[in-house]
């Protein structure tokens, strides 16, 4: 997997760096859905927060054209921790994440730092992003169907196929960069060209 170099205009200011070895617990695999429960709570509660943020910082965005910086760095830290999170549920990554965005974690999400956007584009941000949320939609659905998929060989093997764990990751890396657009992160449209970083 690789990526365009920084500054390209193919690079994509929101990324996905897959560093994962593939290896997998039988025992934390089995039960991860239960593993996961104080992670999915605390994102809920995150998420209500940044929810928040979010619609606050669309109201500053329109008339400065782009985040304050400490409101991109509680959105980009929520979002990288979201990221965080679909990957250990998902079974594309094994170890059990931090309760934070700090550190590295072996599916992670790279945000560039905030940039100008247009303003016509903001006002129009969520109506701009319902093509892309509905192919999110699909892309979760799809991510859960492999998921179950991968729980069983996981089961047998010891560890995740690897094009399993390279398509469920093109498509969280989509899901994310649907969330970064949304939340004014970035003003580049989520792609799907590419794949996510090695």
């Amino acid at each position: 997997m690789s990526e365009a170099p920084a500054g390209s205009p193919e690079r994509h200011p929101i990324g996905l760096i897959v560093t994962d070895d593939l290896r997998r617990s039988r025992l934390t695999t089995f039960f991860r859905l239960i593993l996961a429960i104080p992670h999915l709570i605390w994102v809920g509660l995150w998420g209500i927060a940044a929810v928040v943020v979010a619609i606050i910082g669309w109201f500053a965005a329109i008339f400065s054209g782009r985040l304050p910086q400490g409101m991109h760095d509680f959105l980009a830290a929520y979002t990288r921790y979201y990221t965080r999170v679909r990957a250990y549920t998902y079974l594309l990554a094994e170890p059990f994440p931090p309760f934070s965005s700090a550190g590295q974690y072996p599916v992670d999400l790279r945000i560039d730092p905030r940039e100008e956007q247009s303003r016509a584009t903001i006002f129009l941000r969520l109506i701009l992003a319902i093509p892309a949320f509905l192919l999110t939609y699909v892309f979760q659905n799809v991510n859960t169907l492999l998921a179950i998929l991968s729980w069983f060989y996981i089961l047998f093997t010891g560890r995740m196929h690897e094009g399993m764990r390279n398509l469920g990751a093109w498509m969280l890396r989509y899901e994310m960069q649907t969330y970064a657009y949304a939340e004014l992160l970035t003003g580049r449209y989520p792609s799907l060209a590419g794949a996510p970083s090695a």
